[in-house]
């Protein structure tokens, strides 16, 4: 069983939950996921960019589903697989850490790095559970709590809007 890579630093969210430190490790939720997907045609990177353009958590579904492929085409073995990464971050972390409530854009830059690392054939950890744990959190939190979900808010000052 592939552990969570641990730098052994943390960062604190304002709501009590914490995570690996994000300094170094690039930010992957500020690339322009179009353009990439027009080089690619990466049909999951167009369905995180669609959530990043409407706040949608159904456009992360449906990259979830589809990466589900990636495990013998089963749903059912991709969450039983990401249910190992869930008990290595209770271990890491605490248990339920992550429904504290960490910002979506936090987890959406660790699941596009972890795409990223799974494509390129990284086999540090497993970026395959680390992706979907990532997307499964991520649109948890925007049902549970849309504050922290800062995708698809218009944040010009709009007069008479």
């Amino acid at each position: 069983m592939s552990a969570i890579l641990d730098s052994g630093n943390r960062r604190t969210f304002q709501t009590g939950a914490v995570r690996d430190i994000q300094e170094g490790k690039g930010r992957c939720d500020l690339l322009p996921l179009l353009p990439i997907y027009n080089m690619l045609r990466d049909d999951i990177l167009f369905c995180v960019n669609q959530f990043e353009d409407s706040g949608d958590p159904k456009y992360l579904l449906e990259a979830v589903l589809q990466f589900s492929t990636e495990f013998d085409n089963s749903v059912y073995t991709m969450l039983l697989e990401v249910s190992i990464h869930f008990e290595q971050g209770a271990q890491k972390y605490g248990e339920n850490n992550w429904q504290k409530g960490i910002p979506v854009h936090c987890y959406i830059d660790s699941a596009i790095r972890h795409y990223l690392k799974y494509k390129r054939g990284d086999d540090d950890e497993r970026h395959d559970r680390a992706f979907v744990w990532n997307v499964l959190c991520a649109i948890w939190t925007c049902k549970v709590m849309p504050e922290l979900n800062e995708y698809g808010v218009d944040t010009d000052d709009n007069v008479g809007a």
